[in-house]
């Protein structure tokens, strides 16, 4: 007699899961079993019925749900936690009921009224790695809900999980991440505190006696910063928006109510000869209270070493776990020789000076580095940065020639290191504006893999994914990127840019005008926001900010915007200049070029 066939299908399937739940069962059993119980039957099932989902399993705290449709499975997941979130408000902290969800789009096999297999599999895996009250969905069920859901889900990397062969990526969701939430940031409002360990690194004091060691100080601040980055359980809050505090001494609770996270790292360095002295301490920025501190004394050779230690002390002390790959990273790290070390942190100040002399005295530092030590990939990857700089300022008699040799460096850097971010990053900017954009996405996402908290990959992404009319996309990843550095005002910026191309006028005439506050001299803030002005009929405004845009940049030019910004389609661009003709401002069309 014949077995029957094993019946299949396509579903999408979500996972969700009670956060703490043993917690929750120590200090009371009968009232979370009751509350789980009413939560289960009053909020969550009716919008399972109500998305046409099927509940084929409860596991304890846990269910699993079957739907036909992943846009209906994702947009049941962001209702229920927002419907879970609202049911929090009148209990206690302590006994908030909190879930995590991760939907899956798989192959299931049918087994009565069970589902089994690696789809079901997958979207337990994927509901561990979505925040506490978040939403975590696969590479699947994102390609199917882009473009037909108005959430911002953010990249979030690929990660290596138990008793799945391959790394899941996963794109991620939490409540207040979204665009409005990152615009209400920008007019000073608090921040959420993120769902994992969060932290910002202020600038060290310079303690070496000579003023003049003050770079240095801040090249050992930087380096604890990009390390930290480096780890994927932490919320770290980028360079710009930590050194908006150097030079005062700020109350370290507000720091932490400003940038919104829970720990603020702070210490000194002193520099003696041949050897380094840093001094750390963490402090909970909630409470006001120190959680350690230590010394660190070493000689500067083994400058790596002691930022390692800072690294170690922290991820310990928050009780966070590297990743397989993250630690065998830590282990390339050695000795490096001072001069080229000194030379490193003082070229890295330079560029910061953001001018044609200052990218030519950095370049000469860096050169300096790799006749030292050839073998380290940072040297190449800021000098790719530099020239890219140069050719998109035009500095320094730059040509296209300034282009290729960026591209050149940062594929020696790639070729020297590549587990150094950097590298990736400037390969995937020179890529970009070589419209080469599918390669420079590649590149993008090997960063934001490296460094799952470096601000700049989620903005590189971001214009890559804009320039590729995937404008959705390129807000989400322009929200992470102003969250995790909140005093970058180009991420506001390049979010205006993707709102005003959707159409998203309101939304994106904020973040210009936020944008403007910050960088008052901004030429392309005007020129969008005139766009967008004469778009929506506001035709005086829009007269008005385009004379401005003349009057900061007497040079600018709408041709020259057409040839550089590389859109894959050029229309993109064309349709917000019609808002100008709109206005009465004589613009040439792009078939009149």
């Amino acid at each position: 007699m014949s077995k029957a066939p094993i019946q299949r299908r396509l579903v999408a399937i979500l996972a969700a899961d009670v956060v703490g739940y043993s917690r929750l069962m120590e200090q009371d059993e009968t009232s979370t079993l009751t509350e789980l119980k009413l939560r289960w039957n009053e909020v969550v099932e009716p919008l399972v019925a109500q998305h046409q989902g099927r509940i084929f399993k409860r596991i304890g705290d846990g269910m699993l749900v079957e739907f036909g449709s992943a846009v209906a499975a994702v947009e049941c997941a962001v209702e229920v936690q927002k419907a879970m979130a609202a049911a929090n408000d009148n209990a206690a902290a302590d006994r908030h009921i909190v879930l995590r969800i991760g939907v899956n789009l798989g192959d299931v096999m049918v087994d009565g009224n069970d589902l089994y297999g690696a789809g079901v599999n997958v979207a337990s895996r994927m509901e561990a790695l979505a925040d506490p009250g978040g939403v975590a969905i696969s590479n699947a069920v994102y390609e199917h809900v882009q473009g037909r859901l108005s959430i911002d889900f953010v990249d979030g990397g690929s990660h290596e999980v138990k008793n799945i062969e391959r790394p899941l990526h996963i794109w991620t969701w939490s409540p207040g991440a979204g665009t409005a939430a990152a615009l209400e940031a920008a007019s000073g409002a608090p921040q959420p505190l993120p769902n994992r360990p969060s932290i910002a690194v202020l600038p060290f004091n310079n303690m070496s006696g000579d003023p003049e060691q003050g770079y240095f100080a801040d090249g050992i601040t930087e380096d604890i910063i990009t390390d930290l980055s480096k780890v994927s359980g932490l919320f770290v809050i980028a360079r710009n928006s930590s050194f908006a505090y150097k030079g005062q001494a700020p109350d370290i609770r507000k720091v932490s109510r400003e940038l919104g996270v829970r720990y603020v790292l702070e210490g000194s360095v002193r520099r003696i000869a041949s050897r380094v002295r840093i001094t750390a301490q963490m402090i909970d920025g909630t409470s006001g209270g120190h959680l350690w501190a230590e010394r660190y004394d070493r000689d500067l050779e083994d400058v790596f070493a002691v930022q390692d230690e800072v690294t170690r002390t922290i991820v310990d002390a928050l009780k966070v776990k590297l990743t397989a790959g993250e630690e065998a990273r830590r282990e390339h790290r050695g000795k490096i020789d001072p001069e080229a070390y000194d030379l490193i942190v003082r070229s890295r100040q330079t560029s910061l000076q953001l001018r044609p002399e200052a990218a030519i005295e950095a370049r000469r530092m860096l050169e300096r580095v790799i006749e030292i030590d050839p073998k380290l990939a940072i040297s190449y990857a800021r000098l790719s940065i530099i020239s890219f700089a140069e050719f998109a300022n035009q500095w320094n008699n730059a040509t296209a020639e300034n282009l290729t040799r960026a591209l050149d460096l940062a594929r020696k850097a790639i070729e020297t290191d590549e587990t150094e971010p950097q590298g990736h990053i400037s390969l995937a900017i020179t890529l970009c504006w070589m419209r080469q954009l599918d390669e420079a996405e590649r590149a993008a996402e090997r960063a934001l893999a490296l460094a799952p908290n470096l601000a700049d990959a989620y903005t590189g992404l971001g214009n890559i994914r804009d320039f590729q009319g995937r404008h959705e996309d390129a807000i989400a990843l322009f929200t992470r990127a102003y969250r995790l550095d909140p005093q970058f005002d180009m991420s506001l910026h390049f979010l205006g840019r993707a709102l005003l191309a959707l159409g998203r006028y309101d939304e994106a005439e904020i973040a210009f005008k936020r944008r403007l506050t910050l960088m008052p001299r901004s030429d392309m803030s005007r020129f969008y926001l005139a766009c967008l002005y004469g778009l929506t009929g506001r035709h005086k405004e829009a007269r008005r900010y385009w004379q401005e845009t003349l009057e900061v940049n007497p040079n600018f030019s709408i041709d020259h915007q057409r040839r550089t910004l590389p859109y894959k389609d050029p229309a993109v661009l064309d349709r917000m200049v019609e808002g100008l003709r709109a206005a009465g401002i004589a613009v040439a069309s792009a078939g009149e070029r």
